[in-house]
């Protein structure tokens, strides 16, 4: 991936001209456009990338209650959206963007697994595969979708022994029990870490790269407990407020369920990057299970 190419790519997508261009890493470059104006060009990671992520971003973006960036074009390379200039966090923006999450996650979903409308089945999270099929339960779905595939692959890397492996299997047998009340599926970012939560020059914190999906809503705020986001007890009260005031308060113990929530990004991570991230996923196990 150069600059050149993603140069091509605007111009291939988009009527203005592309004039210079510079790196944001991880395979985004903005480009200045000559009639005025920027935005960001992303290399998709394999097939159907693009598509899945642009289906997510209006997906999430329809209904206003969270900025995301507008989507420009795609093809089967690259992905060209909206660059948002990047600011500071504030207090004021945190707890903008919880009351937002609460709404949108009550925008709802068809079903737990359920692709973004005109999204692939066979989608992505961050570098990994990720399938997204609609399915009766949130507890079926966890077990199936976002648990069990990542521990086969772990077990086949070599990164949890049958015991250890084993962990797993009891933890998914007791889902229904370790869940909580049943709820709604929610409309979910799906990989709302830190690094996903886009703090823009005019004072909002935007939603960045998506693995969107029909999910269960407490996902999402595990996620962005994992890595630390900025002002995150002040996003949490208020998400925590809003929902009550939307009349659809969190279940009871929900603070409880975060180790089970993480489990599916501590899985993938340990996928990708193995060492700590398949211990840290092995304790995330043992906590959920109590």
């Amino acid at each position: 991936m150069n600059a050149h190419d993603a140069m091509a790519a605007v111009e291939r997508l988009l009527p203005d001209k592309a004039g210079h261009t510079y790196s944001l890493g991880g395979g985004s470059v903005v480009v200045t456009l000559r009639g005025g104006g920027q935005v960001v060009a992303k290399r998709g990671v394999g097939a159907d990338a693009n598509r899945a992520e642009a289906a997510g971003l209006r997906w999430l973006g329809e209904p206003g209650d969270l900025p995301v960036p507008a989507v420009h074009g795609f093809d089967d390379d690259w992905l060209v959206m909206e660059f948002v200039p990047p600011g500071a966090p504030s207090e004021r923006a945190a707890r903008e963007f919880g009351r937002g999450l609460a709404a949108l996650h009550l925008r709802g979903a068809p079903a737990f697994g359920a692709p973004p409308p005109g999204g692939p089945t066979q989608a992505w999270i961050g570098m990994a595969r990720m399938r997204n099929e609609p399915t009766d339960d949130w507890p079926t779905f966890y077990a199936r979708q976002r648990i069990e595939p990542y521990v086969r692959q772990c077990v086949d890397q070599g990164l949890f022994t049958s015991t250890e492996s084993a962990i797993f299997d009891r933890l998914c047998a007791r889902l229904p029990e370790l869940a909580g009340e049943p709820e709604a599926p929610a409309r979910l970012h799906g990989d709302a870490w830190s690094g996903n939560v886009h703090w823009a020059t005019d004072g909002s914190a935007w939603l960045i790269d998506p693995a969107a999906h029909g999910g269960h809503r407490e996902t999402d705020l595990a996620m962005l407990r994992l890595f630390g986001t900025p002002l995150l007890e002040h996003i949490v009260d208020a998400y925590v407020e809003a929902a009550s005031d939307f009349g659809a308060p969190l279940a009871d113990g929900w603070r409880d369920r975060v180790a089970l929530h993480q489990l599916f990004p501590l899985l993938v991570h340990s996928v990708l990057f193995g060492g700590g991230y398949a211990r840290q996923s092995i304790e995330a196990a043992r906590t959920a299970l109590g």
